[in-house]
């Protein structure tokens, strides 16, 4: 169901600086993939989501709709529309189509499957709309631009963290995102060779759940009760690693090194019962950079095939800094980084 935008205010702190109309010239021919035909300004763009569901979606959705209330302003967006396909990839492939038939100017993307959306986000470039896709990606390079951290650098540097805590010996859960979600499975992936190398570190048992509290906690507390002994906590997710510490709380298990996300409930505590821990971040504010990097690639910009945003380290020597900032963002939401303007100009140009 398609729905328009809305003047709603998001939470969280957007550091957005003023847009103007300077680096969005209009060129003839443009630079970027996928583009073509008589595309002026102002521009309809799709956010295809795959499920709003959970409040890291919502608050990438806030940025996504603060960003394009800036564009409006600059006359170079006139609408966004936006579809939820409530998990489903098949559903999130009809909706793509629905823009498609549309001929909106361009779509943003979280696939909901790294494989199922990949023909029709081909039909999209093949008809001359501009494909954004970020967070989890598309097994096709039939679009403008990927947006993304390094998800196997992610596990790989969480893994690697965590070895390091254990002094290479210990007995740990692994606690995954969703099966077959890019992201997951990539950040999974990235794991796998500091684990393998490091042969006194046992996994226990692995979860896939979705990103929210609940369920991890469900499905950790299951693991407790079959593994009386566990010295680490490999968590791939912010809300994963708040799920993982209640459960353990509430069974009065002592707490261990663990990683996780920049969720505000894990960081809270953290700091709380004073944990040794890790986290990195998605930042939410990908949408608004996909919204942005898309009106670039339409007014003729040459916007890459990949952008690569890094990932920010937190652990106990600068978690305050973020803590600070807790009350501008929901309480089972992230605390994200500043974004602006300039920020993002940095890193199309890189």
């Amino acid at each position: 169901m398609k729905k328009r935008t809305s003047l709603w205010a998001t939470a969280g702190v957007f550091c957005l600086g003023v847009l103007t109309t300077v680096g969005f010239s209009v060129q003839a021919n443009a630079a970027a993939k996928c583009i073509t035909g008589d595309r002026k300004p102002p521009y309809t763009l799709g956010w295809a989501n795959i499920y709003s569901v959970p409040t890291w979606m919502k608050q990438t959705e806030g940025t996504i709709t603060s960003m394009v209330e800036e564009l409006k302003k600059e006359g170079l967006v006139d609408e966004l529309v936006i579809t939820d396909a409530q998990g489903d990839a098949n559903t999130q492939i009809q909706q793509i189509q629905s823009m498609i038939d549309a001929d909106v100017d361009a779509i943003l993307l979280i696939a909901g499957s790294s494989t199922a959306p990949a023909r029709v986000i081909e039909a999209a470039c093949a008809k001359g709309i501009a494909v954004i896709n970020f967070d989890s990606l598309v097994d096709t390079d039939q679009v403008t631009a990927k947006i993304n951290t390094d998800s196997n650098k992610w596990g790989d540097t969480a893994a690697k963290w965590l070895i390091e805590q254990l002094g290479g010996k210990g007995k740990i859960l692994v606690l995954n995102g969703p099966a077959g979600v890019s992201v997951s499975e990539d950040r999974r992936a990235g794991a796998n060779e500091a684990l393998a190398a490091n042969p006194g570190i046992e996994i226990l048992a692995e979860t896939n759940t979705a990103y929210n509290v609940a369920p991890a906690q469900e499905a950790v507390t299951s693991l407790l009760f079959a593994h009386p002994e566990i010295d680490g906590v490999l968590s791939l997710g912010g809300a994963l690693s708040a799920g993982a510490i209640l459960a353990m709380d509430k069974q009065g298990r002592p707490m261990v090194p663990i990683t996780g996300e920049n969720a505000r409930q894990f960081l809270e505590l953290w700091k709380d019962k004073g944990l040794t821990s890790w986290a990195t971040m998605q930042p939410n504010w990908l949408g608004a950079l996909a919204a942005y990097a898309a009106v670039k690639a339409l007014q003729g910009e040459d916007v890459p095939a990949f952008i690569e945003v890094p990932l920010p380290i937190i652990d106990n020597s600068n978690i305050d800094e973020y803590l600070a900032r807790a009350a501008d963002f929901p309480a089972d939401g992230y605390i994200y980084s500043p974004y602006d303007q300039k920020l993002f100009d940095e890193l199309i140009a890189q």
